[in-house]
């Protein structure tokens, strides 16, 4: 019997390290927020981690794509970009009120590399907390302040820094863990991987207060929960904290590889030539492609209308084997009765593609932020057919 559910499995397999578990489908094209799977159209409810802000095909992403593409392909940081510098206004327009200067880079790991790397030098200080069951990346300082990964798939044989968590929630918690020893705190918000789980309001003003009062950094890792997906243009304006440095990537790109680093004034005065680095952030296409981003997400009222969706399925339900919705806008766990795998296999069957999370009984939803009304009630039309 074949152990590959697809070609392009059996295909992959021969040269590529296996180390992503893979769902039984084969997208061979994709328009809107649909993917072309041999003769299935299958709705996309996860948007490949959280990245197709715009959905697939969207006319202006692909136009800003082949304008830069075939005026400068790339240049490296070595020479100063219009197109670079538009990226940047826009993005520290976008962004919360307090954030005056960005650092542009690869990946969302990357992003919290550098603004771990920046924390600990300004303040000299070797401590860095995060919250329970966060995840920030796989680089050695974003893995080293990921919930789990020490003891599970690190593999450096030690951390960066000494590194401490919070459990999440748990106000009283705060103030012994925040001292005059933390460099920073990173924090996401909104949960991703651990299942869409919004923190507490209390819980984030805590923290806040505790980095201001212990001369702590405060990071907010909005890779996943930026540009947008929240319901505000950062989650960070929803709990109302003004961060230290924030972290974005996945949608501000669109599917093209980016993220960005931003920071206060007061933190980048301390910045010199050197201190961060990188060869393709920057590059004239994801810049391009960043400026697109925001411009269709502020002119279209995407984020509002995450909102509005997050609002339209919390009152369909409970339905089918789904009792509750936690996260924030179109970063979304549906809270299931029963094992969250076998729920996603299931709407998977009826051409709906969502994902799984570290809490069993969560499935996930980060679908591309130009879903429709529609495309929610194909969901839920969907969850009622499902056994409880």
């Amino acid at each position: 019997m074949n152990q590959y559910a697809t070609p392009a499995q059996a295909a992959e397999a021969r040269h590529l390290l296996q180390v992503y578990p893979q769902l039984a489908i084969e997208p061979t094209g994709s328009d809107g927020v649909y993917l072309h799977c041999g003769d299935r159209r299958v709705l996309d409810l996860y948007g490949g981690h959280a990245v197709a802000a715009l959905g697939y095909k969207h006319p202006e992403l692909l136009a800003a794509m082949d304008s830069q593409a075939k005026t400068l392909f790339f240049q490296s940081n070595a020479v100063a970009l219009d197109v670079r510098a538009r990226a940047a206004d826009a993005l520290i327009d976008f962004a919360p009120d307090n954030l005056e200067r960005v650092f542009f880079a690869n990946s969302g790991a990357e992003a919290n590399e550098n603004a771990l790397r920046l924390a600990c030098r300004l303040t000299g200080r070797t401590r860095v907390v995060a919250i329970e069951h966060g995840f920030h990346g796989r680089t050695a300082g974003a893995a080293a302040v990921t919930w789990g990964a020490a003891g599970g798939w690190y593999g450096f044989p030690r951390l960066p820094f000494d590194a401490d968590y919070i459990p999440r929630d748990v106000v009283g918690a705060v103030a012994d863990k925040v001292t005059s020893e933390t460099a920073a705190v990173i924090v996401e918000l909104v949960q991703g991987v651990a299942g869409a789980y919004d923190l507490d309001p209390a819980f984030v003003t805590a923290i806040a207060d505790a980095c201001r009062a212990a001369g702590a950094l405060l990071i907010v890792d909005e890779v996943q929960t930026g540009v947008g997906r929240c319901g505000a243009p950062f989650a960070s304006q929803l709990y109302g904290i003004q961060p230290d440095l924030l972290t974005a990537a996945k949608s501000l790109g669109g599917g093209f590889p980016c993220a960005a680093l931003l920071t206060t004034a007061d933190v980048a005065a301390e910045v010199r030539h050197g201190d961060l680095g990188t060869t393709f952030g920057g590059g004239p296409l994801a810049c391009a492609l960043i400026e697109t981003v925001l411009r269709v997400v502020r002119r279209d009222g995407l984020a509002a209308r995450a909102a509005e969706l997050h609002e339209q399925l919390r009152a369909a339900l409970p339905l089918g084997p789904v009792v509750g919705l936690q996260g924030k806008g179109l970063l979304a766990g549906l809270r299931c009765t029963r094992g969250a795998r076998d729920v996603q296999a299931e709407l998977l069957a009826a051409d709906i593609l969502t994902g799984s999370s570290a809490d069993p009984n969560i499935v996930r939803l980060l679908p591309p932020l130009v879903l429709e009304q529609q495309h929610v009630e194909q969901l839920l039309n969907a969850l009622a057919t499902l056994p409880v």
